[in-house]
């Protein structure tokens, strides 16, 4: 990307977000796209940052694939229940979801993330009366003040849990449920296995990725921090292998789909409060 492009400078969990955008983006080009977030390789031409460094990660596209696309059928499901709901984003990185989804005219839509990663996420996606972002840490609890309260509300943490502490996740969770009367939880996990390997890979192989500080040991953990929360269905990530266009990486998730501790290692849960 030439130097006229949107200029980019952010590292730690916020650089993810461009880890993610470009296997998106990747993703995007398939024949038959998984996620067909066309909008995600615009951005990618716009932006100005070397994602040539990231071409040895284009093999996890379909993870990140397959966990929108989950999410997304999720999502909605929630608004064709409720087509007057606000949906609140955390850590939005620069996901395309508000508009990918096309959600009713009615509902009311919040992204939330760094006042960094904000800031450019302003200059490329438009904002109205039906969408808005907002820039916070996740862990402050002020931010929540600038949502109205008074609707259905679905939360999506997309890639977001599992690097926050433990105490963080609970606090985040109980001024959520707090807040808002009703709505759905959704959100991804990884196996505690999958954590501890990550805090011994050095960040160069990691791929841009930070450590994962928290792991989901099961769907009914977070029932047992805060009773308002209600477990309502888990999904395998690697479990989602028939939806891979690309023969040879269908047949590698599906024979890590095929043993217990490969199967769980990537979750996406949705909860119910």
């Amino acid at each position: 990307m030439g130097a006229s492009g949107e200029k980019v400078d952010l590292t730690g969990v916020q650089s993810t977000m461009l880890v993610t955008l470009y296997l998106r983006a990747v993703e995007s080009r398939e024949p038959n796209s998984i996620l067909r977030d066309h909008r995600a390789a615009e951005l990618v031409s716009r932006i100005d940052y070397d994602f040539g460094k990231l071409r040895h990660a284009a093999g996890n596209r379909f993870l990140v694939a397959l966990r929108a696309r989950q999410l997304d059928d999720w999502a909605a499901d929630f608004l064709r229940r409720h087509p007057d709901a606000t949906v609140v984003q955390l850590g939005c990185g620069l996901d395309s979801r508000a508009f990918r989804l096309d959600p009713p005219a009615r509902v009311r839509w919040f992204d939330l993330d760094q006042p960094d990663v904000i800031a450019l996420h302003r200059r490329l996606y438009p904002e109205s009366d039906r969408y808005r972002t907002i820039a916070a840490s996740v862990t402050d609890p002020d931010w929540l003040d600038q949502i109205p309260s008074d609707r259905p509300t679905l939360v999506i943490a997309e890639g977001l849990l599992m690097y926050l502490a433990e105490r963080d996740i609970q606090r985040l969770l109980c001024r959520l449920t707090d807040r808002f009367p009703h709505g759905e939880l959704l959100f991804d996990g990884v196996a505690p296995w999958m954590s501890a390997i990550s805090r011994r890979v050095p960040q160069r192989l990691r791929g841009g990725y930070p450590s994962l500080s928290t792991p989901t040991r099961d769907g009914r953990q977070l029932e047992r921090g805060n009773p308002r929360l209600r477990y309502r269905d888990e999904v395998s990530l690697v479990g989602q292998y028939p939806r891979i266009p690309v023969p040879s990486y269908r047949a590698v998730y599906w024979l890590l789909s095929r043993f217990r501790a490969t199967r769980n290692a990537m979750r996406l849960f949705r909860f119910e409060f």
